[in-house]
């Protein structure tokens, strides 16, 4: 029996680059530097605090907005921090993941018409979740090699339609950072407008070389108009818990809270219960900045054996390679190939952008074991 006609609501869109590569990587047995995921064991002691709640019985349903402990240290870390006054009850939502609070902070405030402007290379999640919502993506590139935004081009590209502005810092894939100079042009730009600013915040831990993170959580003219998103998993080296979570004022987190309830509605709870507990110990992410930064500097450290020539990266997991004394390549078919013939798996840059822009740069992976990466790198000293 035929089904009935489908029409997508994502046309464009296909199956992920990093599910592409990490299945690729699986199948000729690659060193995966690709996806942003550590190979390394999280904290014992945070593993341990959910099994001890599972055990007392925390097995059901958490209040729709997140448990009230983990809310109510979160704002003291956001108040500790950025010198936030957040409030836990109105502005604070658990969510299952930060992709998932972008898709709901997009779905809160969108409609069909309305225009988001969203810097390339961009995360990939980004103009579906826009284009779902009926919403036009504006694509602006970040200057390269650098990728910093051009905030002339921003200007140019503001319309009645425009309802939001899409940050992400530390940026993946390119590990650059929001300066003291970015936060005064996006005053500039949103000022005595009604654009919203939806902030993807999920590696703020992991900024190197003394560096702040400039979060919008620092400046209540910028978060009164935010959704600014966090996630645990990056912070504490457990991805697949897939829990985050969305600070915004409480007006904006009442619309929130109307899609997150229908959708999720609640996350896990022994997680809830543990991570309510565990952030009280600061050192354990005040500590990341210089843990990840150690990785980043092996890592560059290695590859100058190579005749890969490494751009600079300012935060999150990952660091972007050209490769001009190798090959001319396209990125997408030299990351193929360095995953079936040299075995190491990496990720296209070009797949960050909505139409393939081909700068020929690889992004790398490099939360990862110290033997890992020598493994990696003893593959690509080769080419």
């Amino acid at each position: 029996m035929a089904h009935p006609p489908l029409t997508s609501k994502l046309p464009r869109t296909g199956t992920t680059i990093f599910t592409v590569m990490s299945a690729l990587a699986t199948e000729h047995q690659a060193v995966n530097l690709g996806q942003g995921f550590p190979d390394y064991h999280m904290n014992e002691e945070l593993v341990a605090r959910v099994y001890e709640a599972m055990k007392q019985g925390h097995n059901q349903y958490a209040p729709m907005p997140g448990l009230p402990a983990l809310r109510e240290a979160l704002a003291e870390k956001a108040a500790f921090l950025y010198q936030a006054n957040v409030d836990p009850a109105t502005e604070i939502t658990i969510t299952p993941g930060g992709t998932y609070a972008i898709y709901t902070a997009l779905t809160a405030i969108l409609h069909p018409g309305d225009e988001v402007i969203v810097f390339e290379p961009a995360y990939d999640s980004y103009i579906p979740n826009i284009e779902i919502n009926g919403a036009k993506a504006i694509p602006l590139p970040l200057s390269y090699p650098d990728y910093r935004i051009d905030w002339d081009l921003v200007r140019t590209a503001i319309t009645p339609r425009t309802r939001a502005i899409l940050l992400n810092s530390p940026h993946n894939p390119t590990g650059s950072v929001l300066s003291r100079h970015d936060i005064e042009e996006l005053r500039s730009v949103t000022r005595n407008t009604g654009i919203f600013i939806v902030s993807d915040e999920v590696y703020e831990h992991l900024i190197f070389d003394g560096l702040p993170h400039e979060s919008m959580l620092r400046y209540p003219d910028l978060l009164e108009r935010s959704f600014v998103c966090f996630s645990f998993g990056k912070t504490y080296h457990c991805t697949g818990w897939k829990l985050g979570y969305c600070m915004s004022p409480p007006a904006l987190t009442t619309e929130f809270r109307k899609v997150h309830q229908f959708n999720a509605f609640t996350c896990f709870t022994p997680a809830q219960v543990a991570l309510a507990e565990y952030l009280k110990n600061r050192e354990a992410y005040l500590s990341l900045p210089r843990f990840m930064q150690q990785k980043r500097d092996y890592f560059v450290e290695l590859m100058k054996q190579t005749r890969f020539d490494l751009l600079p990266s300012s935060g999150s997991y990952f660091i972007c390679a050209t490769y001009g004394r190798i090959s001319d390549e396209s990125d997408r078919d030299l990351a193929i190939r360095l995953t079936k013939e040299a075995g190491v798996a990496t990720i296209p840059v070009s797949s960050f952008y909505h139409n393939q822009k081909d700068d020929k740069v690889l992004r790398f992976c490099f939360a990862k074991q110290s033997r890992t990466l020598q493994q990696a790198v003893e593959r690509l000293m080769k080419l």
